[in-house]
């Protein structure tokens, strides 16, 4: 692998983070500020990482899949046209994602962080952390 700690892909991005659960978004957020990232959020819902989106400036995000009782993939949709890199992080059955974002990394909730690196910032080695 080209970089030894794929977590340091994180250093200086602005991050969006778009998690229900208060713990988990805290410790998401918390972890990547460690890896020297500056976190934009987190939003809790659609309409919150909608207007963090179009007012804030976003190298990539990390989602949840399931807010609340909404899906995430507005929010997915949006980045995708603004050509902004994601992930979803789930601890979901992934059977339920559309075929549409087969493509994108799915990873569990934010506790594979070298994972979710690699699949934003350098997805030609996903495959060799797998």
């Amino acid at each position: 692998m080209k970089n030894a700690n794929p977590t340091r892909l994180f250093f200086g991005k602005r991050i969006l983070v778009v998690e229900d659960e208060y713990f988990h978004a805290d410790e998401t957020r918390r972890r990547l500020e460690d890896l020297g990232a500056t976190v934009v959020g987190p939003a809790a819902n659609i309409r919150s990482a909608l207007g963090l989106i179009a007012s804030e400036q976003v190298d990539a995000a990390i989602l949840d899949v399931h807010l609340g009782d909404e899906l995430v993939f507005a929010v997915a949709d949006e980045l995708e046209r603004r050509e902004i890199n994601f992930v979803f992080a789930t601890g979901y059955d992934p059977s339920f994602i559309p075929l549409k974002y087969e493509g994108f990394a799915l990873c569990a909730k934010a506790a594979e962080l070298e994972k979710i690196a690699v699949a934003l910032f350098d997805p030609d080695d996903l495959k060799k952390l797998n």
